[in-house]
C-alpha cells in the first residue's frame, strides 16, 4: 500500500507509531478505555468474528439447498474477492478515524449528522444480529454434539436454553476486561487454523469414498422452490456474505489497540484474506466428504455438517470434530460481544441511544463498558426468541445481520469517495487504488443489499418469508422516530472539543 504524500498528523509513518491517545483527543474524545491490545490481538478479533468454523458450518445446510456445492465453492471465491475490496476501502477510512464508534463516526465526519445517525443504527442492528446468529448457531451445534454423545434430543426450547447459557458465558468473559478478550482471540486464531487443518485433513484421509472434483465444483442443487437458477445462485451467496462479516470489530476495538491508526486497518484486511483461504479449504473438505446428500439434509441432529462427519467418520470421529467447531463458535461469539458492546458504548457516548447515560458508563476497575456488554447480550437474546416458534427464524436472524451491517460498511467509503481530495488519509492508505477499489466496494454492497431483501424460498408464506426487509424497515423507523427525540443531544464532538472543564466533568460521570 502506498503512503499519502501529505500526512494529516505527525508520526504517520507506520514505522513511527502515532500517539494514539493524543490522536483520540484530536478526534474529540478523552481516552477512558484501556489500550492493552496489540496488533495481533486486533487482527485476531476480526478473524475470530468472521470465524469460518461458525459461518460456513452453521449455514452449510442453507448452501446445500440453495445452489449446492457449485454455488458454495465458487460463490465463496467470488464473494471473498469483493469483500476484500470492501475491507480495504473501509480500512483506509479506519486509519483516518480510529475510534470505537468506527463506522458511524466516520460517516458523521464525512457526511454529516444524519449520515452518522443512520449508519450507527444499521451497524448496531448488524452487530446485535451477529451475536444472536453466532451464539444460536453454537447452541444448534452443541445440541447436535449432545445428541451424538448422550442421545439428547434437541428441541426449540432446549436449544434456546443452551443459547442463553452461551450468552451468559460471553457476557461474563467480557466483564473481565479487554486483556482477557485479547488473549482469548489470540488463542482463537490458532484454534481456527488448527481446527480447519484437522477437519479437512481427517475428512480427506479417513473416508473410503469421496466426491469427484467435477461434483464438488459443478453440482447444482435447487431445493428453494424457485425455478430460475441464476436467482437461486444469487441467493446462495448468503452463506459467504454472512460469514464474511464482523471485520469492523478491529475498528471498534481501536481505542483499546496500540498504534491503532495502522494496526486496526491491517487487522481488517488480514482477517479477510486469512478467512478467505481457510474458509475455502473447509468448504471443499466438507463437500468432498459428502456420502449421502439427502441424508445429511434430513439429519436427526438438525445440523447437516454433523451428519456428513458421522457418515464419513462414524459417531466418535464426528463428535471430536464437532467439539472443535463448537469451541471455535464460542470464541467467535465472545469476540462479537466485545465488538458490539464497544459500539453500544460509543453510540451512547454521543447520546444516540435511549438511556445513553447508563450504557456509556465504564468500570473504573476493568476499564470495560459493563452495562453495554449486558445490553448487547440481552438484545441478542430477544432477537433470537422467535426461533422458539418458527424454524425459519434463525435464517431471518442471519439475514438481519447481513442487511444491517453490510450497508454500514460501505457508507463511510461512499462518503470518502464523495469528499474527494477533502478526505485526508491516515497512515494506512490505498494511494492511487483508493478510488477504483472504493467504487467496486460501493457497487458490490448495493448489489448484495438488494439481493438479501429478496425471498429465499417459494412459495412465500409466514414460515418462509425473508424477514430482513421488515427488520430493515423497523430499525430505520426506530432510528427516525428517535432522531426527533435525541437530535439536540446527539452529536460526535468536534476535533479537540473535549478539553473544556464542563466536558471533563461529564466524562468523569461515565466511569463507575
Amino acid at each position: 500500500m502506498s503512503m499519502p504524500s501529505s500526512p494529516r498528523w505527525s508520526g504517520s509513518d507506520p514505522k513511527s507509531p502515532v500517539d494514539e491517545e493524543e490522536r483520540l483527543r484530536e478526534l474529540g474524545y478523552q481516552p477512558v478505555l484501556a489500550r492493552r491490545m496489540g496488533g495481533f490481538g486486533n487482527f485476531a478479533i476480526s478473524f475470530s468474528v468472521i470465524s469460518v468454523l461458525s459461518g460456513c458450518m452453521t449455514l452449510y445446510g442453507f448452501g446445500m439447498n440453495t445452489g449446492g456445492p457449485a454455488v458454495m465453492l465458487w460463490g465463496w471465491l467470488g464473494v471473498g474477492l469483493f469483500v476484500l475490496c470492501v475491507g480495504m476501502a473501509l480500512a483506509e477510512v479506519t486509519s483516518a478515524y480510529p475510534t470505537s464508534g468506527a463506522l458511524y463516526y466516520m460517516a458523521d465526519r464525512l457526511g454529516g449528522r444524519k449520515w452518522g445517525w443512520y449508519t450507527g443504527w444499521l451497524n448496531l442492528l448488524g452487530l446485535l444480529g451477529a451475536i444472536a446468529g453466532i451464539d444460536y448457531g453454537a447452541a444448534l451445534f452443541t445440541g447436535a454434539f449432545l445428541h451424538l454423545q448422550f442421545g439428547f434430543e434437541p428441541s426449540a426450547g432446549s436449544t434456546m436454553v443452551i443459547f442463553m447459557i452461551i450468552l451468559l458465558l460471553h457476557a461474563t468473559l467480557n466483564l473481565f476486561g479487554v486483556k482477557l478478550v485479547s488473549v482469548l482471540n489470540s488463542i482463537s486464531v490458532w484454534w481456527h487454523i488448527g481446527g480447519v487443518s484437522i477437519i479437512v485433513g481427517v475428512l480427506a484421509i479417513v473416508p473410503k469414498n469421496h466426491q469427484s472434483p467435477e461434483y464438488v465444483f459443478t453440482e447444482f442443487v435447487n431445493n428453494t422452490g424457485w425455478e430460475n437458477p441464476l436467482y437461486v445462485a444469487a441467493i446462495g451467496l448468503l452463506l459467504a456474505q454472512y460469514t464474511f462479516s464482523g471485520y469492523d470489530a478491529s475498528a471498534h476495538l481501536s481505542e483499546e489497540t496500540s498504534n491503532a491508526s495502522v494496526t486496526a486497518a491491517r487487522g481488517i484486511v488480514r482477517a479477510i484474506w486469512a478467512s478467505w483461504i481457510a474458509g475455502f479449504a473447509l468448504l471443499a473438505g466438507l463437500t468432498f466428504a459428502i456420502q449421502d446428500y439427502a441424508g445429511a439434509l434430513d439429519s436427526e441432529t438438525g445440523v447437516p455438517p454433523a451428519q456428513i462427519m458421522i457418515d464419513a467418520l462414524g459417531t466418535g470421529g464426528a463428535s471430536a470434530l464437532l467439539l472443535i467447531v463448537i469451541v471455535a463458535q464460542l470464541f467467535c461469539g465472545n469476540a462479537e460481544v466485545a465488538a458490539a458492546s464497544r459500539m453500544v458504548f460509543a453510540f451512547s457516548r454521543d447520546n444516540a441511544l435511549p438511556g445513553s447515560s447508563l450504557w456509556r458508563k465504564v468500570s473504573a476497575r476493568t476499564q470495560t463498558p459493563v452495562n453495554a456488554v449486558w445490553l448487547s447480550v440481552i438484545v441478542a437474546c430477544l432477537l433470537a426468541l422467535p426461533s422458539l416458534y418458527s424454524p425459519t427464524a434463525y435464517g431471518a436472524v442471519t439475514a438481519i445481520n447481513v442487511i444491517g451491517i453490510t450497508p454500514a460498511y460501505v457508507i463511510p467509503v461512499y462518503l470518502k469517495l464523495r469528499a474527494g481530495d477533502k478526505f485526508q488519509p491516515g497512515p494506512w492508505s490505498l494511494g492511487k487504488w483508493s478510488k477504483p477499489i472504493g467504487w467496486i466496494a460501493v457497487v458490490w454492497v448495493a448489489f448484495v443489499t438488494v439481493l438479501f431483501l429478496l425471498p429465499q424460498t417459494n412459495p412465500v408464506n409466514v414460515d418462509t418469508m425473508n424477514y430482513a426487509s421488515i427488520a430493515l424497515v423497523v430499525v430505520l423507523t426506530l432510528a427516525t422516530v428517535w432522531w426527533f427525540v435525541a437530535r439536540r443531544s446527539y452529536g460526535v464532538p468536534q476535533p479537540q472539543s473535549y478539553g473544556s472543564a464542563r466536558e471533563q466533568a461529564e466524562l468523569a460521570d461515565h466511569i463507575v
